[in-house]
């Protein structure tokens, strides 16, 4: 499979270098021929195609790297497409992150009203981007990092799209237990389970060996000895940590301390501003001809480990990764999780291969992890529909349902905000 073609839409994103110095570094594993960057803005994509072309040039990588403007063109014959859309650019992610905030609610972009705003926005440009994969090419796997990933992932697969998503949260928290433990990250194995942004780690596995079904349960190991540093890292007390005997993603702080998050955002401002001024910054480094690196400044964009992660699942789905491997994806539930629907998309251990995408049996969620994951699928199903559908009482149903808002005067006044500040990408607003 040496003359494999990728497809990335949203290919001209100041992220996209991060993906092709992946690709570079792993071509052994993911054996590229060609690269099509695809986006609406011509003249971000030609200063990203043009430092892709450098970063493959300087690690010895063959693949030629075009770019377009026209999806439909850019799709063709690919056999992955992968999307990673910013729809109303960051400029829209700053009003998610603020007039929640205006309602005492978190302004996030995946996470409660903000979150919402992003799906109706996102969905329907994901699913007229799909349609046209589908008739360039049925067979071509869909890998979703659009966020929010699990509301994006469910409409691709409802649609009847070949389609998984991929969040970089599962492989950062493998990074991170492996240099806690001095170990290669092959070596462990999460047991990882909630939905996208919602999830908790309740185990972690020290393989006997890279791909082995045997180890040991170092858990509680890590929380004694590395409990600290965790903590700090997720930015959630300590003592709660080892109260639970997991490890939360770091998106729960968004649940477990919503009003202390609320008035750190206050005071500090949104990270779409902050993410746009390092956007400034990366463009005018990428314009350089002599650079043919990613620059250090990426690593602060965000995103780690995601261009790892994505080599790992695609080389697996197009059966260059060496048969089936455990990757943690978002996928359909088919009862892994008997207390959600079997076409709600959870974010689980999965064998991959060119077979497809399995979901790893789960052992029972504990009551205090189901019942939150159980009320957020809630919320992601009228989400959906809403963005599906339109108008204004699904807006309103969404929010009332979200574990976030949940009361009528809030619900009311956040979906007004929002139609206000989303009318231009709402066609039936």
């Amino acid at each position: 499979m040496s003359s494999l073609k990728l497809a990335i839409v949203g290919g001209g994103s100041t992220y996209t270098p991060e993906l092709i110095d992946g690709f570079a570094r792993l071509r052994d594993t993911l054996p590229i021929a060609e690269l099509v960057l695809v986006d609406p803005a011509a003249d971000r994509l030609e200063l990203i195609g043009g430092l892709a072309r450098r970063i493959f040039a300087k690690q010895g990588h063959g693949a030629v790297v075009t770019t377009t403007t026209d999806v439909e063109a850019g799709v063709a014959d690919a056999d992955a497409v992968l999307l990673q859309l910013r729809v109303g650019g960051q400029a829209a992610r700053d009003r998610d992150e603020t007039w929640p905030l205006e309602c005492g609610c978190v302004g996030q972009e995946t996470t409660g009203a903000g979150g919402l705003a992003k799906a109706l926005r996102t969905v329907p440009v994901v699913l007229d981007i799909a349609e046209k994969v589908r008739r360039t090419n049925p067979e071509a796997w869909i890998v979703d990092f659009t966020n929010p990933v699990g509301i994006v992932t469910r409409a691709l697969r409802n649609a009847g799209h070949k389609a998984v998503g991929l969040c970089n949260v599962a492989i950062g928290f493998q990074r991170r237990f492996a240099g806690h433990l001095g170990v290669d990250p092959e070596l462990i194995r999460l047991d990882h389970v909630g939905l996208n942004h919602l999830t908790w780690e309740r185990g972690v596995t020290l393989l006997d060996a890279p791909g082995a079904t045997t180890g040991r349960e170092v858990l509680p190991e890590l929380l004694g000895s590395f409990g600290k540093e965790i903590a700090e890292d997720l930015r959630l007390p300590q003592r709660v940590i080892e109260h639970l005997g997991v490890v939360p993603s770091y998106y729960l702080r968004y649940f477990y301390q919503h009003d202390v998050v609320v008035e750190e955002l206050r005071a500090k401002g949104s990270r779409a501003a902050e993410v746009a001024e390092i956007e400034r910054q990366l463009l005018a480094m990428y314009a350089d001809p002599a650079l043919d690196t990613k620059p250090e400044l990426l690593g602060k964009r965000g995103g780690a480990f995601y261009s790892e992660a994505a080599v790992q699942l695609i080389a697996a789905l197009l059966g260059t990764g060496g048969g089936t491997s455990v990757q943690v994806v978002n996928t359909r539930n088919h009862g892994v999780l008997p207390f959600l629907p079997d076409d709600a998309v959870i974010e689980v251990p999965a064998e991959v291969d060119a077979a497809g995408v399995r979901p790893l049996p789960q052992r029972p969620v504990e009551p205090l992890y189901a019942g939150l994951i159980a009320n957020v699928t809630a919320y992601e199903h009228l989400a959906l529909d809403a963005a599906l559908r339109g108008g204004r009482a699904r807006v309103f149903d969404a929010l009332l349902a979200h574990p976030l808002v949940g009361q009528i005067e809030l619900a009311d006044r956040l979906t007004d905000r929002l139609l206000a500040h989303n009318r231009e990408h709402l066609a039936w607003a």
